[in-house]
């Protein structure tokens, strides 16, 4: 008899361990782990993931299986040791880090149904009986919008009903309709004889069939070619010539796009420099982490992708991790042209059902090659031969809920069980990442110059406050309307960035000082110029633009900050004849909408692209000649000690898109704090001298990388609730953890409520500390009971990315 054990899919403290279940006869040779199963739970079917057959269980009275999910494991064993160190690194449940693995088309979906259990409908009441006259199981939501639940439940306590739990998959294999031929070419050709004269389209189908010399065809593609009708394909099936069958396919994003064969570029002596450890290591099968640290425009890519072939040459597979939608359209071009069907690409801009497919071509082994957001970093590979994470500093590689994991660190912890190399790539790393590669942690590869030595933009940093007290008050400055209007007349591209999105930041009555703040959360609404609405950009809540001031009653409300809408209207007011195109959340929220902009404005259909951050990163136009940032110090002003090097990145990163071909490019950045180290120091793109300043300030104020942080968050309604939860956290933390640890907090967070949830927080700032792990979980442990009925709620970040 074999027996698994299951992590079932119950996301409590209580449960995340592993239950034992029979395994029934007739599967003894089928189950694998990995495998997803339907398993009794309690009252309910559930959900599991079997993580070990075992040939005894220490239980007696053990419950079945009731249904195999998978035929193949969808999660390997290497997947499931990582699931554990998932649990153990970032204190999730294992079912959440498992599922954090796979596609969201493989989340189960869990349907409540009420059953019949007695033969006489007559015994139940009125309001019941005609749902069941017909049939023995209905929907529990078809039932309750008419019956209330109280009614439902009487009849479950005498025995009439029973609640039935069904486990639904979301995950729909595609399939279409193919026509096959019965018979071989030869006797279809005699058999042509056979069909009356007058079916002429009858003919032409059997004759387009020997003809072509094809087997077998979709049925949408033959009515298309030949122009028939499904009645004439129907009849030559009941005659026997042909038969149909369904065929699975994949959903493919990319089916209609043709992508040029790309060949490998000869690389200049800084990238042959770059590339030979790398190689080096994929030949000796040797675990290095590698730090490209490469200017703007020095050829990482080409890095990439000619060590990736290395890689496939001998067989092994590579994941490449890009930021989230910025970098997908042009990057899969990239990757496809290089490497064509080989590649399968992961991103959030698919479908459901678009990711499931590319997915399981993984799964099958049909590719060798991902190319994907963050959560790619969980392929299905068996023989990992490298991993890339492109702009290694970006802030999208960390999951912000739970598990909360960072791609970086589990790509290492891959690759170590792979004997593979890392590559990680920036022209602005982490300061983290370049600590550890100054320590020799990590081997630092260098790009100093652009491909074929072409200069660097000159940048240009225009100090607002000036510009006002000329009376300017306008969000161009002279000398960026100079340029710009100078591109629309030589017929190059701009690109300009503003920091946020909505049409402007918030809206203030200039009588008594009132802000427009949402009920839900501490923090003002955003106006959005379309339909005139006010929104919350943390709940969702929206209210109409108010034309008078709810506090005084004075018609002298008005909006304050700029948004890109309104970026866009003055733009249309100063420089008419520009053709622009925006770009943020508001005009990407459609499929495929990123690419649709990003191919118009390639195509030279626009003059300047007008975007939020999504436009910094990776973006190559040889047309683009100026960049212009209209307000650098957004994120100068965050409550978070990351705030400076964020700045830096953004402005190293935008400038980088300006002449990166023939033409020369330069860079407009507009700033009310010209001042600052991170603009002056990203004007002048002096990296090293960044670093250095900013890890003397890290260094004064114990923060990473001298320093690892934890933040714990306590949400709760109640706000005494909150408070005293979070001193009684505090206190318990400074008992259990070393004199060298620093607990600071309780604080409220720097956004105190978020959808009627007050918000404190903890930080422990640490070197080592032995207990912390400990620690933490006897904390979530000790509030358990709270969390699932009391509506409390405590998060616990690692490592977080940002402190608000």
């Amino acid at each position: 008899m074999k027996y698994a054990s299951v992590i079932v899919d119950v996301p409590a403290m209580q449960t995340d361990r592993a239950f034992d279940y029979k395994v029934p006869e007739e599967w003894q040779k089928l189950v694998k782990p990995g495998m997803r199963v339907i398993v009794p739970f309690g009252p309910r079917k559930v959900q599991g993931f079997i993580i070990q057959l075992k040939d005894h269980s220490d239980y007696k009275r053990l419950k079945s299986i009731t249904e195999l999910v998978d035929l193949t494991p969808c999660l390997t064993n290497e997947l499931l040791q990582l699931g554990q160190w998932l649990t153990e690194t970032t204190l999730c449940f294992k079912i959440s880090a498992f599922q954090a693995m796979l596609p969201a088309a493989m989340k189960a979906k869990y349907e409540k149904v009420l059953g019949l259990l007695t033969n006489d409908v007559g015994v139940l009441p009125e309001s019941i009986r005609p749902f069941f006259e017909k049939r023995h199981h209905v929907d529990l939501k078809e039932i309750q919008d008419v019956v209330p639940l109280s009614e439902i439940q009487k009849e479950m306590n005498k025995g009439h009903l029973e609640m039935i739990y069904q486990v639904k998959q979301k995950t729909n294999r595609k399939t279409i309709k193919v026509i096959k031929c019965s018979e071989s070419f030869s006797k279809l050709t005699k058999m042509l004889a056979e069909i009356p004269a007058n079916a002429k389209k009858q003919i032409e189908i059997v004759e387009y069939f020997i003809k072509n010399k094809i087997s077998e065809i979709p049925l949408h593609v033959l009515l298309s070619e030949t122009g028939t009708s499904d009645a004439s394909v129907k009849s030559l099936i009941t005659k026997g010539f042909l038969f149909e069958e369904m065929k699975e396919v994949y959903r493919d994003p990319y089916e209609d796009r043709h992508f040029e064969k790309t060949l490998p570029l000869a690389l200049n002596k800084e990238q042959k420099d770059a590339i030979d450890p790398i190689i080096h290591s994929i030949k000796e099968n040797h675990h290095d982490v590698f730090l490209m640290y490469g200017v703007t425009g020095s050829g990482k890519t080409e890095v990439y992708l000619q060590s990736i072939e290395e890689v496939l040459k001998v067989g092994k597979e590579a994941i490449v991790l890009v930021p989230e939608i910025s970098l997908t359209p042009q990057m899969v071009h990239r990757f496809k042209g290089r490497f064509g069907s080989k590649v399968a690409v992961l991103h959030s801009g698919l479908s459901t059902g678009e990711k499931y497919d590319e997915w399981r071509k993984i799964q099958r082994k049909e590719v060798q090659l991902v190319v994907g957001a963050r959560s790619a970093i969980f392929a299905p590979f068996e023989n990992l031969g490298m991993v890339i994470i492109d702009e290694e500093h970006e802030s999208s590689y960390k999951q912000e809920e739970n598990p909360r994991y960072h791609a970086r660190d589990v790509a290492i912890y891959r690759a170590k069980l792979h004997n593979c190399p890392v590559v990680l790539g920036s022209a602005t790393p982490t300061l983290e990442s370049f600590a550890r590669s100054k320590k020799g942690v990590y081997k630092l590869l260098t790009l100093k110059e652009r491909v074929n030595k072409r200069e660097m933009p000159k940048v240009e940093i225009i100090d607002m406050r000036e510009e006002l007290r000329s009376g300017n008050r306008s969000m161009f400055s002279r000398s960026l309307l100079d340029k710009l209007t100078d591109r629309l007349q030589k017929g190059e591209q701009s690109v300009l960035l503003l920091n946020k999105r909505g049409y402007s930041s918030f809206v203030m009555c200039r009588d008594c000082g009132y802000v427009n703040g949402c009920p839900h959360c501490d923090i003002s609404l955003t106006y959005h110029r379309r339909g005139q609405q006010l929104k919350c950009h943390y709940c969702g809540y929206e209210e109409v633009m108010p034309s008078r001031c709810p506090e005084c009653n004075s018609e002298h409300i008005r909006f304050f900050g700029t948004g890109t809408q309104k970026v866009e209207e003055e733009l249309v007011k100063v420089l008419p004849e520009a053709r622009v195109i925006r770009m943020d959340v508001d005009t990407t929220g459609k499929k495929g909408a990123h690419e649709k902009l990003l191919t118009k404005f390639g195509q030279k259909q626009a003059d300047i692209l007008l975007g939020t951050q999504m436009i910094a990163k990776g973006l190559d136009f040889p047309d683009v000649t100026l960049v212009g940032v209209l307000t650098a110090d957004t994120m100068l002003n965050l409550p978070d000690f990351r705030a400076s090097e964020k700045t830096f990145q953004l402005l190293t990163q935008v400038s980088g898109r300006a002449g990166r071909h023939e033409l020369p490019g330069e860079v407009v950045i507009q700033t009310y704090t010209p001042e600052h180290y991170s603009i002056e120091l990203a004007s002048q793109y002096d990296y090293d001298a960044f670093y250095l300043q900013e890890m003397h300030l890290r260094k004064s104020h114990d923060y990473p990388p001298y320093f690892y942080i934890v933040l714990l968050t306590i949400s709760h309604p109640d706000i005494t609730k909150v408070v005293s939860v979070t001193e009684e956290i505090a206190i318990f933390l400074r008992r259990n953890l070393g004199n060298e640890t620093r607990i600071l907090g309780p604080v409220a967070s720097p956004i105190p409520r978020i959808k009627d949830r007050y918000r404190y927080q903890c930080m422990v700032k640490y070197k080592r500390e032995k207990n912390l792990h400990e620690t933490l979980q006897k904390i979530l442990e000790h509030y358990q009971q709270e969390m699932s009925s009391n509506d409390l709620m405590i998060s616990i970040d690692l490592s977080p990315n940002t402190l608000m």
